[in-house]
């Protein structure tokens, strides 16, 4: 194709993702109720409820629109990406929106239902048996031709951290009627980074004292790094909470916008995404049960010292992609999971506002 017939379709495409964008409504924040916290209000961004299912519906938007507006994506190319489930079905919804070829790069240990999606959506799945390879895979890909998303890459560079609906944005203006309508925490994970990044970005940027804490799996590389804001650390262990608790500090992880790093046992993530469906009366993923036990944590402090005020966190994508793992209690033994006693610790915690993590 070329130059002025490429052109012509990067619009039609650009036109047609602002349309999707139009269309979306946005995301419901949900405020909950624990009776051992007075004073203390708690609330959780549905980010599951878009159309493809989780948080990283936004920034497979983005990245389309940073490869768009760049000049990297033409009409008819594949799209590549390295991903361990919830951007590439989303990634893979936006290709099948523009009628691109889509390859997900993905370890071969990603829940089963995450890869059945993708492959609902269209998109293809190359598996890959060691994870530290994901990356040198998708790369291949793209000299083959492929447009590499490269969400890891291009993650805080992609998202207009200024505004424009971001996440941050629309969380500060769905707060604007509450009771403390300026949080005293933001809670979120660290999958790319490019979340953590916005949200830091964008509460310096408006001049507010609300503070981010990073909730990271036991071990991951963006807690061990972030105390001397060292970029060579790796991960001290692997983790089965996907799409957070990266092995390797990564391109877009900022630390500088971060106040604060909480590290969850796997046991604790499991346990809190069980509590959530019974607060929520649905299913959520592990990394939104990583969200919600650093949130309780960062509560008792709060109720500790006297204080009052709102905590924020996000609900990251749908418990059903879990069904044959973190909610199969089958599975959770050939791990050697064991969340009995962080369900009790989690449970008590809710009603009485003490921390007594199990021993």
């Amino acid at each position: 194709m070329n130059q002025s017939g490429n052109r012509q379709w990067a619009r039609e495409a650009l036109a047609t993702l602002k349309r999707e964008s139009a269309r979306s409504a946005d995301t419901h924040l949900l405020k909950v109720e624990l009776p051992g916290f007075s004073g203390i209000d708690f609330y959780f961004k549905d980010e599951a409820s878009h159309p493809s299912g989780s948080l990283k519906h936004r920034l497979a938007r983005s990245l389309f629109l940073y490869s768009l507006c760049n000049g990297r994506l033409h009409q008819g190319q594949t799209v590549v990406d390295a991903s361990s489930g919830s951007t590439a079905i989303s990634e893979a919804w936006f290709a099948r929106l523009l009628g691109l070829p889509f390859v997900a790069v993905m370890p071969a240990c990603t829940a089963p239902a995450k890869i059945r999606d993708v492959r609902a959506l269209g998109g293809e799945c190359d598996l890959v048996e060691d994870p530290g390879q994901v990356h040198a895979r998708a790369a291949e890909h793209a000299r083959n031709g492929a447009c590499h998303l490269d969400q890891f890459g291009l993650a805080e560079r992609a998202t207009d951290w200024r505004g424009n609906n971001n996440i941050a944005e629309s969380i500060l203006r769905q707060m604007e009627g509450e009771p403390h309508p300026t949080p005293q925490w933001i809670v979120c994970g660290v999958g790319t980074g490019g979340t953590s990044a916005t949200i830091g970005r964008y509460l310096r940027y408006r001049g507010l004292e609300t503070r981010l804490c990073v909730a990271e799996p036991q071990g991951a590389a963006f807690a061990r790094g972030w105390p001397g804001r060292d970029r060579n650390v790796r991960a001290s262990q692997p983790t089965l909470i996907e799409g957070i608790g990266r092995p390797q500090v990564e391109k877009s992880f900022i630390f500088e916008v971060v106040d604060e790093v909480i590290e969850v046992a796997d046991a604790a993530s499991i346990a809190a995404a069980w509590v959530l469906q019974t607060l929520l009366g649905r299913r959520y993923g592990g990394s939104s049960g990583t969200n919600l036990v650093a949130c309780l944590q960062l509560a008792c402090a709060m109720r500790k010292a006297g204080q009052g005020g709102s905590i924020v966190s996000l609900l990251c994508d749908h418990g059903e992609r879990y069904a044959e793992t973190l909610f199969d209690p089958n599975w959770l033994a050939r791990q050697g999971v064991e969340c009995s006693a962080w369900d009790v610790a989690l449970r008590a915690v809710q009603c009485d506002g003490q921390w007594r993590p199990p021993c």
